[in-house]
This record gives C-alpha cells, sequence and structure tokens, in this order.
C-alpha cells in the first residue's frame, strides 16, 4: 500500500469522544497496510474563542500575533490526536506546520503555501510513525509563524498529498461527500460518487463548502486523487480527480449558491478605454472582489456599469465609490441588496446547448426575476433575490433532474 494523507476538520475533533474516534479512522488506514500522515483543524469552535480573546484585547490587533495566537488550537488538536493513537499502542508523532517543513510566502492571515520540505515527514512514516500535523498554518522564509486563511487545513492536507506522491488524500467531513446541491435546502439532493476537478473548482467557488477552491486547485495542479467522506460513517464517499467519458455524464451535475449578494450600479460613465481598470482596480485595492460584471452602452456613448460584491463589502464599496466621484466620472449611483447567487455546474454543458435556455425557463416557471447572468463553459450564474433562493434551488433541482442523476462517468487519478 502506499501513503494515505487524511483532514480531519473541527467539528470531527471537538471533543475526546470525537477524537478517539478519529483515532479509529486513522489507525484503521495503517493496520491496512498505508502508511499514514493526518492533518487537523482545531477543535470545533476553538479559533473563534482565540478570536474573541484578541477582540476583548483590541478590536484591531496586528496580524503577525494574531497568526501566532490562532496557531495554537491545532497544536491543541495534535497532540491530543497523538496522544489517542499511542494508547492504542501504536507510533504517533504531532508535528506543527513549520516542523512539518511548511513554507509560506510571508504574508499574515492568508499565507500561500511555497514549498513542502518533506524529508522529516518522510523519515517519521518510514520509522513506522503515524505522523499528525497542525492544518492552517506554516513557516515564511524569514522564519515567521504564518496562518493559510480559510481553507487552509484542506490546502495543508492536499500540498502534503502532493509533496509526498501519496496514492490519494481524504478529506473528512460531517457529511457523507459532494452532493449535487446542499441537502439542508433541497432534501432530494444526490450524493455523487465523482466530480471532476474543474467541476469541483466551480462548485466549490461559487459557495459550495465542502472544500476550498485553493486546496482543488492544488489537487488538480498535481493530479492528486482527493476523497471527500464522512467522519462518522465508514462508507465511501466522493472522489474528485481528472475526467474520463465526459460525454456519458448528466450535463448539469450540481447548484451552488450563495446568498448576500449586493448588486452595484453606476449610471453614465464615459466610454474610456481606461474605465474598467480605475474602477475594479479601486475596488481591488480596498480588498474588495467583484464577480459578475454587466456594461452596456447608451445611445449617447455613455456607460452604463453594474457588477455584484459581497453583501459584507456594500457599505465600504458605497463609500469609496462616492469619495471618488469626480475622479471616476458618473452621474448617478446606486445598488441592490437582499440578493443570491445560484449556479449550475457540470463538464457536459460544454457539448450540449440550450443548458442556460432550461435554466431561465425553470426560474420563469417559478416566477422568480432574473437580475444578472455570467457564464463559462461549465457553468452559468444568475443573480436573483434572496428571498426566492430555496425556491430557485428546488426548481433548478427538479427541473434537471438532479435527484435521478445517473453517476456512470468514471475519473483517472
Amino acid at each position: 500500500m502506499g501513503i494515505i494523507v487524511q483532514k480531519f476538520g473541527g467539528t470531527s475533533v471537538g471533543s475526546i469522544e470525537r477524537i478517539q474516534h478519529v483515532a479509529e479512522t486513522v489507525t484503521k488506514a495503517y493496520k491496512e497496510g498505508n502508511q499514514v500522515v493526518t492533518v487537523v483543524s482545531a477543535m470545533g469552535h476553538h479559533t473563534d474563542e482565540l478570536v474573541s480573546l484578541a477582540a476583548q484585547i483590541s478590536p484591531q490587533n496586528s496580524k503577525r500575533e494574531m497568526d501566532m495566537l490562532l496557531t495554537t488550537g491545532e497544536q491543541v488538536s495534535i497532540s491530543l490526536l497523538a496522544m489517542a493513537i499511542q494508547a492504542k499502542g501504536f507510533k504517533a508523532i504531532s508535528l506543527t506546520g513549520w516542523q512539518a517543513g511548511i513554507q509560506t510566502e510571508s504574508v499574515h492571515g492568508n499565507a500561500r503555501i511555497e514549498m513542502i520540505h518533506t524529508e522529516k515527514i518522510q523519515q517519521l512514516l518510514d520509522e513506522g510513525y503515524i505522523v499528525i500535523v497542525a492544518g492552517f498554518q506554516g513557516l515564511s522564509d524569514k522564519n515567521e509563524i504564518t496562518t493559510l486563511g480559510r481553507g487552509g487545513s484542506d490546502t495543508t492536507a492536499v500540498a502534503i498529498a502532493a509533496s509526498l506522491n501519496a496514492e490519494r488524500c481524504d478529506i473528512y467531513t460531517d457529511v457523507l461527500g459532494v452532493y449535487t446541491t446542499d441537502p439542508r435546502v433541497e432534501p432530494s439532493a444526490s450524493k455523487l460518487s465523482h466530480v471532476s476537478y474543474d467541476e469541483m473548482l466551480e462548485l466549490a467557488a461559487l459557495g459550495a463548502g465542502v472544500l476550498h477552491p485553493r486546496a482543488v486547485e492544488f489537487a488538480k495542479n498535481y493530479h492528486l486523487m482527493i476523497q471527500v467522506r464522512s467522519s462518522q460513517h465508514d462508507e465511501i464517499g466522493t472522489f474528485i480527480g481528472e475526467e474520463n467519458q465526459m460525454e456519458q455524464q448528466s450535463v448539469v451535475r450540481g447548484i451552488a449558491f450563495e446568498s448576500n449578494v449586493t448588486r452595484m450600479t453606476l449610471n453614465g460613465l464615459n466610454n474610456h478605454v481606461d474605465l474598467l481598470p480605475k474602477i475594479f482596480t479601486l475596488l481591488a485595492s480596498e480588498g474588495i472582489d467583484v464577480d459578475i460584471i454587466i456594461q452596456s452602452v447608451t445611445s449617447d456613448n455613455l456607460v452604463n456599469l453594474s457588477f455584484s460584491i459581497k453583501s459584507e463589502n456594500m457599505m465600504e464599496a458605497i463609500t469609496i465609490l462616492e469619495s471618488k466621484k469626480d475622479y471616476l466620472g458618473y452621474r448617478s449611483f446606486d445598488f441592490e441588496s437582499e440578493l443570491a447567487k445560484v449556479s449550475i455546474v457540470g463538464s457536459g454543458m460544454v457539448s450540449n446547448p440550450g443548458v442556460a435556455a432550461k435554466m431561465f425557463k425553470y426560474l420563469a416557471e417559478s416566477e422568480i426575476p432574473v437580475k444578472m447572468v455570467s457564464t463559462s463553459e461549465i457553468k452559468v450564474s444568475t443573480v436573483i433575490p434572496k428571498s426566492q433562493l430555496q425556491e430557485a434551488v428546488h426548481a433548478l433541482h427538479k427541473g434537471y433532474e438532479l435527484d435521478r442523476i445517473q453517476e456512470e462517468v468514471t475519473l483517472k487519478n
């Protein structure tokens, strides 16, 4: 057998009982003849508790000190898991991100992994140890402790697996795998047996919270098979890998969504070639991500520009745009909040025309207005009223018959 990398999230190690259950899962993989590396997040809401403690000191603490604080959460869980495995009679050792050789860029709070020096992990594996690694953290070339931001433990696990040429990386979660949509919103959602890298990248980027896009991107770049599976039930999950026999699969494979979307509109802009760079560079400099963009030219050669952002950035965006009115040169400005985005995803859309037309038809039949549209080869996204989000997910899930999806596609590692 080869190397298996496992990742367990905060809820999976949220109590001593759950840690002991994780220890059973880890040692089972080891007894099957695998060399095992396990990446662990902080216990339950421990990170939130640390953030709360920091906020009691100051509402604006330095990112460096926040990294020093937050990385202690994973140290608790890795040491407890190592102890639980040792208590079962197995050799186990816990490593922080820097002890495991995870080198990152010199950014605090949202660093990217640059390299993993795997010599120590490989040596310990060869000596018969189960290696427990802290997720979400690393060390910069300036010897500063860093954190990897949202989804950091997923990224840690996939990066380690890729660096070790692991057989696969198992991501253990509180769900059974990747579903056609969130089963909490659509009870008839079906678990998918296989999802391609590109489909998972789109689903993750569009709001599906099972995996972080950075982790999927890492896996795709290194051709690493990922399995998303339950930490509570011993059954096969969803495999994510390279696609084969694409034309045998369902055209639409999943529906992703996110609420709290706001549409911003600038009216009467001068139609200059530097218009878009001026606006979006200004927003990007303040850390505001823009999603769907729609531009139209009026009869008097002026531009009306609409774009969507996360509602959490709405007030900051309004302040920036209003303060830069003379610089941007627009005549009027308005916005609409209480919106949501719902997207259909599927590699089969590339060779099947009319998929978007069906999407608009299903939404229209449910009297759901479409505010904005964005497309790529394998996805169509629409912005709709937030109050009709669940209704839209149901209509699309039923329309594309995702409750009866046929799992015929195969994936290769």
